[in-house]
């Protein structure tokens, strides 16, 4: 068999009752298409019959079907970094395996890559899901959007088609796959969503709950972070750093005037400033200002001994 083109990377967990299904929907959605491919199962630790169904796909088509199947359950971040490790297409494409995405669309989003883009992100215009899933995120989504200015309406869908060069740039951890879109386009790539069919789940129950709202709001944080001061970490720490020592210094200079009526010019009826609440209110509020200043200028300092001119720009030719 000739190198795949395409590599379709699919993690899954407990999927068992979907997965034979899916293989077949991949495989007529595939030969439309008429690209080499591989189908990689990323097993993230299944209790179910899902590893033997695994092997039995893969005995049956091990020209396409490959198999990687954690020890223990490490999440779907974990599980996409071990597919794209060891895929071998010029292009990736990630699906989930509770056939909700609809391989039929494979081809229009490769159409799509081929307009110039380097990520197609699928958009479920009418998505099957109940509401408790639905309205959380599309309030996600606004609000990602609106922030980070990346115009996509549908940032946590795993259907995603990806280059090569991509894939190898990101950097995954934690709970960062929902943010892939708006990583890569802060690398300089260009990014594009597409409507897309959305299906009800085949089989099986949703692996994520009501706790992935908080995950996704600090992971969120983490990637403003890392899209907007990661470079310039001053810039954060110092701007919040001024705000709270300027209340303090705000404070303290009222202070300053009352104790100049009161001792100097012989106002009646100001308390002293010692004892007012206000008064210890104005020196934790200028020494943690510093404080937050210092953790800024300490974070320019290991930016500067890390850096690295090669991992500040993304090359996209090169012609000698």
């Amino acid at each position: 068999m000739p190198d795949p083109r395409l590599s379709i990377v699919i993690p899954l967990l407990n999927e068992a009752e979907n997965l034979e299904l899916l293989h077949e929907q991949l495989t007529v959605a595939l030969a439309e298409v008429d690209l080499p491919y591989e189908i990689l199962f990323v097993d993230d630790g299944s209790t179910d019959e899902s590893p033997a169904i695994l092997d039995r796909l893969h005995e049956s088509d091990s020209a396409h079907v490959k198999v990687l199947q954690f020890r223990r359950n490490f999440g779907k971040t974990a599980a996409l970094n071990a597919g794209f490790a060891h895929a071998r297409g010029e292009v990736l494409i990630t699906m989930d395996a509770d056939l909700q995405d609809d391989p039929q669309e494979i081809g229009a989003m490769l159409a799509k890559l081929d307009e110039g883009y380097d990520l197609v992100a699928a958009w479920r215009t009418d998505r099957q899901d109940c509401m408790d899933k639905t309205l959380p995120s599309r309030f996600f989504n606004l609000v990602v959007a609106n922030v980070t200015g990346v115009p996509l309406h549908d940032f946590n869908c795993g259907f995603k088609t990806y280059r090569r060069q991509v894939t190898d740039r990101l950097k995954l951890y934690g709970e960062l796959h929902r943010f892939v879109p708006v990583l890569a386009q802060q690398q300089g790539f260009r990014v594009v969503e597409l409507p897309v069919c959305h299906h009800p789940r085949h089989a099986g129950v949703s692996k994520y709950g009501a706790k992935r709202l908080v995950k996704g709001f600090l992971d969120f944080v983490t990637v403003l972070f890392l899209t907007s001061y990661l470079k310039r970490p001053l810039h954060l720490f110092g701007l919040g750093g001024l705000g709270v020592f300027s209340v303090g210094a705000l404070i303290s200079l009222y202070l300053t005037i009352l104790w100049f009526l009161r001792e100097i010019g012989g106002v009646a009826g100001i308390e002293p400033i010692g004892t007012r609440p206000l008064f210890s209110l104005a020196i934790l509020t200028i020494i943690l200002g510093i404080q937050i200043i210092s953790v800024g200028l300490l974070g320019e300092m290991v930016r500067f001994f890390s850096f690295r001119p090669q991992e500040e720009y993304t090359l996209k030719r090169v012609l000698d």
